[in-house]
């Protein structure tokens, strides 16, 4: 039985690639632990395929293009219980996998490399992902996740092939890393981290990495899988912000340290009201969506905030905030009314009339948030026909 696959993703790495082969072979030599080492080719013109071939390594040719692509097909061909992967630039050290193994062996699911604790080499890795990029993104991803990883984006991990296949990765790009880190996080595999080392990569040519357009994936796709974080804390700051000022502008001008604040002040307070409530609306929607195509896990506290939304209580919600809006405008009219339908001091209108709005704009987002969730929560039969 194969218990470890060492692989190793590839794109013209002739250079390289020898190397890493050998010092693969050589630990699995070594340590005694039945492996082979896998190279996942990306479409290599190089000649890289028989170098590996020549070597003993398998190959799996992979035609879709990305680093998330060769390394998702990698898994998937990989036939070791266990996985470790790795850069195949020899930047990494495939001679000492001991500390991979040994936390694998103990019921590991995921096994990061941590860069910053192992030790980075001179000029193995540019100032701008050292002191900027990696510890920003790892930052994150910890206050995103409550992670315990250090190094989000190390490339040297070991893992259960069986647990990541669970995962049912898909990001084609840079990004797979840490989408791994996400999803294992977010469906509670057991994560731990040892020390690892970086040097320079044996290349010539520049790195397949682009900082800034890859460092935008990984924000993207941190992002993506934490809704709270993109929504719902924003979208309650704005709307209590929104709120409170809203309250206090409704009974006349406040005057804070010399300052008033009156009209055009209400006005935008309105204006982060219903941007604050459309983003909880969103982290609402979102959640039902990611859980339903299990993207993201339940959650407790999620079920029971699920088990309270029905088109019932939203309609009632939103009739009742409905009722507010046309009890405002009813209010402006006969205050109005009072004058004889003349001219009236702007701030005698604005107010109910910014109510109203107010009010009925979250009456109907209310009623169309409740039926858009009911809908994506209807049950799905496997053989039902598709619409035309």
């Amino acid at each position: 039985m194969t218990e470890l696959t060492i692989l190793m993703p590839c794109l013209d790495e002739a250079e390289t690639l020898e190397t890493c082969i050998v010092k693969a072979l050589d630990y699995l030599k070594r340590s005694g632990v039945a492996g082979e080492v896998l190279i996942a080719d990306n479409g290599s013109t190089d000649g890289s395929q028989d170098i590996a071939k020549g070597l003993g390594a398998r190959v799996v040719d992979v035609p879709v293009k990305g680093y998330g692509a060769a390394l998702g097909a990698g898994i998937a061909n990989a036939k070791g219980r266990f996985v470790i992967m790795g850069d195949s630039d020899d930047s990494y050290d495939f001679s000492n996998l001991d500390p991979f193994i040994e936390q694998l062996r103990d019921g590991a699911d995921l096994v990061m490399g941590n860069r910053f604790k192992g030790g980075i080499a001179k000029n193995a890795m540019p100032p701008l992902h050292r002191y900027l990029g990696n510890p920003v993104l790892s930052t994150v991803g910890r206050v995103f996740y409550r992670t315990p990883v250090g190094d989000f984006h190390c490339g040297l991990r070991g893992f259960s092939r069986e647990a990541i296949l669970g995962l049912h990765l898909n990001t084609p790009g840079m990004e797979f890393a840490s989408e791994m880190v996400i999803r294992a996080t977010l469906f509670g595999l057991d994560i731990r981290e040892v020390p690892t080392t970086l040097k320079p990569d044996g290349r010539t040519r520049a790195p397949h990495l682009r900082s800034w357009r890859d460092g935008w994936l990984h924000l993207k796709l941190l992002l993506t899988f934490a809704p709270y974080w993109l929504f719902y804390y924003p979208g309650l700051v704005l709307f209590g912000a929104g709120l409170i000022s809203f309250t206090a502008l409704m009974f006349g001008p406040v005057t804070i340290g010399g300052i008033s604040f009156d009209l055009a002040t209400m006005i935008l307070a309105s204006a982060l009201i219903l941007t604050g409530f459309q983003m909880v609306c969103f982290h609402l929607l979102t959640r039902i969506f990611a859980v339903r195509f299990n993207l993201l896990p339940l959650s407790p506290r999620y079920e029971r905030f699920q088990s309270r939304i029905s088109v019932d209580n939203a309609c009632i919600i939103g009739a009742l905030l409905l009722l507010t809006a046309l009890i405002a405008v009813l209010a402006g009219v006969f205050s109005w009314g009072a004058t004889g339908f003349g001219d009236m001091v702007a701030s005698d209108i604005v107010r109910p009339a910014a109510l109203s709005v107010v009010c009925a704009s979250l009456g109907v987002q209310v009623i169309t948030t409740g039926f858009l969730s009911s809908m994506l929560q209807q049950p799905i039969r496997p053989d039902a026909p598709i619409a035309d």
